[in-house]
């Protein structure tokens, strides 16, 4: 183990608590409390410096870090989500 690193323990609970906080945030409906998991997930992503799993980054806006739920649909062989509180179009390739 590097000095600089996190035990491997540790990397393991951090990816566990950001798939619970993403699957709470899908539960809810409200969206303050919705964001609010959002940005918990990512600062326990950067503390431990765990990536976030890519299902998971596609459910927030890259730009304002909100959680979408507006419709998604495919353009040109892109996932096309645009986010409501920021106004901003996310794009994602579709295979």
């Amino acid at each position: 183990m590097d000095r600089r690193s996190k035990p491997a323990w540790q990397l393991k609970i951090a990816k566990e608590r950001i798939d619970i906080l993403f699957k709470e945030a899908q539960k809810t409906k409200e969206k303050k409390l919705q964001n609010r998991y959002v940005e918990l997930a990512r600062k326990i992503g950067m503390r431990y410096n765990v990536k976030i799993e890519s299902k998971y980054r596609r459910k927030y806006c890259r730009y304002c870090y909100a959680y979408l739920t507006s419709k998604r649909r495919l353009v040109k062989g892109n996932l096309v989500v645009n986010c409501i509180d920021c106004k901003k179009t996310n794009r994602y390739p579709y295979k």
